[in-house]
C-alpha cells in the first residue's frame, strides 16, 4: 500500500492482521522508517490516527522512539515463535520489561465524533497525539497479542524464501502461508513455474 510517501525506500504495508505486526513489517526487505516522514505515513496507514491527523510534530525523536518499540516486539514474538516454553533470558525480559512500560506510560488518543463537511460524523482526535500515547497503543496490542491464547496461536512466520515478516492467520483453516499472497505468494507460484518449464525442458 504505498502512501505517497517520497522517504521510504519501499512501499508500507498494512497486512500483518495487527498493528504491531504492521511495525515489524518496516524492517523489511529494508528500513521503511527512514525518516519522520515516512513514520507519520506509516502512523496514517495503520490507523492508529484518523485520516487527515496532523502530525508536523512528529521528529526523530518519534522515529527512534517506535524502531525501539519495534526492536522489541520482534524479539519477543519470534522467541514465541521459534522457542515457545524457553525462559526468558536477560534480553527478552528487558524487552518485555520495556513493552510493558510503554504499554502503561501513557492513555491511547482520545478519540471524539465530530460532523464531517457532508454532514456525517467522522472521527477526529481531541487533541493532537503525543509520540506517547501512540507508542502505547502500540505496546497495547503487542501485550494483547502475547498474552492471547488464541491469537498467539495464529501467529506465523512467511513461508516464503529469505522472508522473515509475521502475520495474524486468521483464514479460514489457518492455511495462509505467506505474508502477502500477492509478494511472496507470487514469488513462489512463479518459482515453482519455472521449475516445471526448466523440467519440461529437460
Amino acid at each position: 500500500m504505498a502512501l505517497g510517501t517520497a522517504a521510504a525506500p519501499y512501499e508500507l504495508r498494512f497486512d500483518a492482521g495487527r498493528i504491531c505486526l504492521d511495525l515489524l513489517a518496516t524492517a523489511h526487505p529494508g528500513e521503511r522508517l527512514d525518516s519522520p516522514g515516512a513514520l507519520r505515513a506509516w502512523i496514517h496507514g495503520s490507523g492508529l490516527v484518523p485520516p487527515g491527523t496532523p502530525l508536523a510534530h512528529a521528529d526523530t525523536g518519534w522515529l527512534l522512539g517506535f524502531c525501539e518499540l519495534r526492536g522489541h516486539v520482534a524479539q519477543l514474538v519470534r522467541e514465541r515463535n521459534v522457542v515457545g516454553s524457553r525462559s526468558y533470558d536477560l534480553a527478552l525480559a528487558l524487552a518485555l520489561d520495556r513493552v510493558n512500560g510503554l504499554a502503561r506510560a501513557a492513555a491511547p488518543p482520545a478519540p471524539c465524533a465530530v460532523p464531517g463537511e457532508d454532514g456525517w460524523l467522522v472521527r477526529e482526535l481531541a487533541e493532537p497525539p503525543e509520540c506517547a500515547a501512540l507508542l502505547a497503543a502500540v505496546a497495547r496490542d503487542a501485550v494483547e497479542l502475547l498474552t492471547d491464547p488464541v491469537a498467539r496461536a495464529a501467529v506465523r512466520e512467511c513461508e516464503g524464501d529469505n522472508c522473515p515478516l509475521v502475520y495474524l492467520d486468521t483464514s479460514r483453516g489457518r492455511r495462509r502461508r505467506w505474508c502477502s499472497s500477492e509478494v511472496c505468494g507470487n514469488r513462489e507460484r512463479v518459482a515453482r513455474h519455472r521449475r516445471r518449464a526448466a523440467l519440461t525442458r529437460a
